[in-house]
């Protein structure tokens, strides 16, 4: 009896087995019902079970076993928002309209109070239309889910999605970086975490669905690619790229089809450069380009982005600029050290080169990058994996007129030799070039000359170029008159002369010039130089000798080590 009952087996996507009987299933099925017939043509012993395989059964066995259900049901099954995009996929598939209890029909049924059912009924259904996404797309059930969740968020929105929404339409009641003239969320400055606020009702509920359905309903509002001129779109994306990008940070492991996520990234994008200035902080667009840096964005997108973010990096802070590099496979999520250090040095040089290049950049301007960056050499310095030229692109990517004084820099290229035990003397002169010598401070130059891991033809090329106080002038030669008057803070006049000093030093405190008589002290920095070249120079005298010992020491080596070779191989004494 149990042999009569169980007389087909079915291989669902080839790691699934079901027993079912042929008698049962057929009558449901017109697609079985043919497969079982011609399959009997084909089976010369009649009493074994019939095979029949499926490869790519929409929803899998989960989607084949509500099947077998209505069937051993005599057709009837409880259909939900869960279920019914499996189930409408996987009777059209097998053909599941003959008798009165078709499948098909009692869906469409279902189907046509779709425009009654809840929010989340709606958001549910299309989460369930993932692993049937083809199916349901090609018999057009997922644009009419698509159709009711945007005709449901317009009911409950001020304003449309592809418009400016009003900023009452925001889940959340505080409206940070809102424009006050005109309280629209089209003004919004993104400053921080900003989409913790200021976001729609509907974003976290969207954000669950996968990224093909996503891009479908894109695409159906006809703003997908470089066609979004929607900021609160553009808002929607960069929510739903961040709430994706933070769960792959949290499965590292698992592999990440970056495909499906690139168009949507490429999308954010073009709203934001389309926004530019009038929506988004420096601060804002250096978030934007973290949350989409975990997708393979398109070049033209990342090149637009970044000429966007350099135009105003003069607004940044050093804790933007700190931009971590990725693994190899971008997207992979966290900061990797291998290979070119933690944080992404090239990114900031690059921004650096559009913000010169950009007209109208004024010297104030330049001057709080240049400090930006010397800021930013300090922190990148102690990293171990960074090389050499990328430091220089960094430190070289200013002109001189953005530093008053390069102490700064001098400080980072100090620390990352510090750093780097192993950089050859050769590097190090190379880093050097990175300095103005002229500009060094007289404490920053003496420490320098003094400093062990400095070249001593750059500390001798550094003193050379150190240039005299600008407080003094020298013999009184130099003085236009032969006196000065002096007014104290009494309100007195006095005249004295100064044809007998040396050179003049002149200070003033408020209403009072004093002048007096300072040859010693520069006497004493003259000569503080001219030790400081002398010491340099035995220094680098002795560096010379104890090069020629080593060469001299390398000669007597290689000449030992050829006699070693030539001598004749003596045999070794047997023993008796």
């Amino acid at each position: 009896m149990a042999a009569e009952l169980i007389d087909l087996e079915i291989h669902i996507n080839g790691d699934h087995m079901f027993f079912l009987n042929q008698r049962i299933i057929s009558a449901y099925s017109i697609k079985l019902k043919k497969m079982i017939k011609q399959a009997k043509k084909n089976t010369q012993m009649r009493k074994t079970p019939i095979l029949i395989e499926f490869d790519r059964f929409p929803g899998g066995p989960d989607g084949f076993e509500l099947i077998t259900r209505f069937c051993y049901n005599y057709g009837d099954i409880f259909i939900s928002t869960s279920n019914v995009s499996v189930l409408h996929c996987a009777a059209i598939f097998l053909e599941i309209t003959a008798s009165k209890r078709s499948l098909v029909l009692q869906i469409d049924s279902f189907l046509e109070g779709m425009f009654e059912w809840s929010w989340n009924d709606v958001v549910i259904c299309l989460k369930s239309c993932e692993s049937v996404f083809e199916e349901a797309d090609s018999c057009g059930l997922i644009d009419k889910l698509i159709f009711s969740l945007l005709a449901k968020i317009a009911q409950n929105t001020d304003n449309t999605i592809t418009g400016c929404s009003s900023s009452s339409s925001s889940s959340s009641p505080e409206n940070e970086g809102v424009d006050g003239k005109n309280g629209n969320v089209c003004s919004v400055y993104y400053n921080g975490n900003v989409m913790g606020k200021n976001r729609a009702w509907w974003f976290d509920d969207l954000s669950n669905l996968p990224p093909k359905i996503i891009e479908k309903m894109i695409k159906s509002l006809g703003a997908y690619g470089s066609d979004n001129n929607s900021l609160v779109l553009t808002r929607f994306l960069l929510h739903y790229l961040k709430i994706a990008g933070g769960a792959l940070f949290q499965n590292r492991g698992l592999s990440l089809n970056h495909s499906l996520y690139s168009g949507l990234a490429d999308t954010a994008v073009y709203g934001v450069m389309l926004m530019g200035k009038t929506a988004f902080s420096c601060r804002g667009l250096f978030w934007v380009l973290r949350t989409v840096t975990n997708f393979r964005l398109s070049e033209s997108c990342r090149s637009g982005l970044e000429k966007l973010i350099g135009s105003m990096v003069d607004q940044a802070k050093l804790d933007d600029l700190l931009v971590c590099r990725r693994d190899g496979v971008t997207g992979a999520g966290g900061c990797s050290g291998r290979g070119g250090g933690v944080y992404d040095v090239s990114l900031v040089g690059r921004l650096v080169r559009v913000f010169v290049g950009s007209e109208g950049v004024s010297v104030e301007r330049l001057r709080k990058v240049g400090w930006l960056m010397d800021q930013y050499l300090g922190e990148i310095s102690p990293d171990m994996n960074l090389k050499v030229s990328k430091f220089m692109g960094v430190a070289l990517s200013l002109p001189d007129v953005a530093r008053d004084c390069f102490d700064g820099v001098y400080r980072a290229i100090d620390l990352y030799l510090e750093s780097h035990p192993n950089v050859s003397w050769e590097e190090r002169s190379r880093l050097c070039r990175c300095l103005n010598f002229e500009k060094l401070s007289l404490e920053a130059c003496k420490d320098l000359a003094k400093n062990p891991r400095i070249p001593p033809r750059i500390a001798v090329e550094a003193l050379a170029a150190q240039p005299a106080p600008k407080d003094y002038n020298y013999e009184s030669t130099s003085c236009e008159s032969p006196t000065t008057t002096v007014t104290t803070i009494t309100g007195t006049t006095t005249t004295c002369s100064i044809r007998n000093l040396s050179y003049k030093n002149t200070t003033s405190k408020g209403n009072e010039i004093v002048v007096y008589n300072g040859a010693k002290d520069v006497e004493s920095i003259e000569e503080e130089k001219e030790g400081l070249r002398i010491n340099i120079e035995k220094m680098q005298w002795r560096v010379m000798e104890l090069e020629k010992m080593c060469r001299v020491m390398k000669g007597q080596m290689s000449k030992l080590v050829m006699r070693q070779r030539t001598l004749p191989n003596r045999p070794s004494p047997k023993l008796c």
